[in-house]
């Protein structure tokens, strides 16, 4: 673990603008509200935030890219990839966020590995922070995603007049040599874990069980229609809860064409499984329809399919679906605890 005085971490990150031939990311306030963003100067930095509106992962699978183009020659058509890579530093990542995008990385690589997903990870250094302020929606702790020893190049955690830098990776520790620090002490290692156990007395919110509980109680309540309906009853099936998840990674594939029809892009753009037609197959037919199946498609997913797969809860507690969505039912810490307590009724 190093030190570094804040005034120092400030002349790194904007050494770092300055020189480095990385587009350097972090996270800024705007309008009350926090985003990931081009930073200009390390002054711009809001590390105290407590949640950001979109998720770093916006990076590594963009909203909207073209994927390929194409164009007609002699009657035939040609077809080029592209693959447009940018090289970033990204500071500023909570641990649930980093959390989350171990979770990609396991997606995006397991059975057909999405270059376009990990030929951005592997551009990217990510820079973490450890929470100073949490949001009234996120239950992190609960899910253990409060705080992370891994999935980061450097974390960053405030003490005051200075940061204390864990290492995580050697392209981290490369990064680092720019930067004027010096060991920690045993009593700042120390106050770096008082910072990690404080931060999780902070939530108010709270699964009021362990999370390893959760694949078992959605896949005995799966066909209990009536618990899915009600709770979806006011759901406008906008996908916005889908939209500004850390884990979610579903996307649609279309060909746009030029007006001639000679030539065009395949573009890929975020998809959801709360919007109607995300279901719908050749031939128009929707399998799933119903808006109340929609709905328990999204709980079952976070909570049981990905765990049937790769061992992980897919809800990080970020609150980030809970505190953009209009009619204030996509809470999953509510949905989970009232299922609990159904179930003990």
């Amino acid at each position: 673990m190093r030190i570094i005085a804040e005034k120092d971490f400030e002349n790194f990150v904007n050494g770092l603008i300055a020189r480095d031939d990385r587009e350097v990311v972090g996270v800024q306030s705007r309008n009350s509200h926090y985003v990931f963003d081009d930073l200009e100067d390390a002054k711009d930095l809001a590390l105290d935030y407590d949640v950001t509106i979109l998720p770093p992962k916006k990076y590594l699978m963009p909203q909207t890219e073209a994927i390929l183009e194409y164009e007609k020659k002699k009657g035939d058509f040609s077809m080029e990839p592209l693959l447009e890579v940018e090289p970033r530093i990204i500071i500023g990542i909570h641990p649930y966020d980093l959390i989350a995008i171990q979770q990609m990385d396991k997606v995006f690589s397991d059975t057909y590995e999405d270059e376009y997903y990990l030929d951005r990870r592997k551009e990217c250094i990510l820079i973490g922070a450890n929470m100073q302020n949490v949001s009234d929606r996120s239950f992190a702790a609960s899910m253990g995603t409060a705080t992370t020893d891994s999935g980061y190049d450097l974390m960053l955690t405030d003490l005051g007049d200075k940061y204390a830098v864990e290492i995580g990776s050697s392209k981290g520790s490369d990064l680092l040599e720019n930067a004027k620090t010096r060991n920690a002490s045993s009593e700042e290692v120390e106050k770096v874990e008082e910072v990690k156990r404080r931060v999780k007395e902070k939530f108010e919110k709270e699964l009021e069980f362990s999370p390893k509980e959760l694949p078992t109680l959605l896949d005995q309540n799966y066909e209990n229609m009536n618990f899915w309906e009600e709770n979806s009853e006011t759901c406008y099936s906008c996908g916005t809860c889908n939209l500004v998840c850390p884990t979610c990674y579903c996307f649609d594939v279309e060909d746009v064409n030029e007006i001639t029809m000679d030539s065009g892009k395949r573009v890929r753009r975020w998809d959801g499984c709360l919007l109607e037609g995300f279901a719908v197959v050749a031939g128009g037919e929707n399998f799933r329809d119903n808006r109340a199946e929609r709905y328990r498609h999204r709980y079952m997913r976070k909570g049981k399919y990905i765990y049937d797969r790769y061992g992980d809860i897919a809800c990080v507690g970020c609150g980030r679906c809970a505190s953009q969505c209009i009619p204030d039912i996509a809470d999953p810490c509510r949905v989970y605890n009232d299922m609990k307590e159904m179930e003990a009724e």
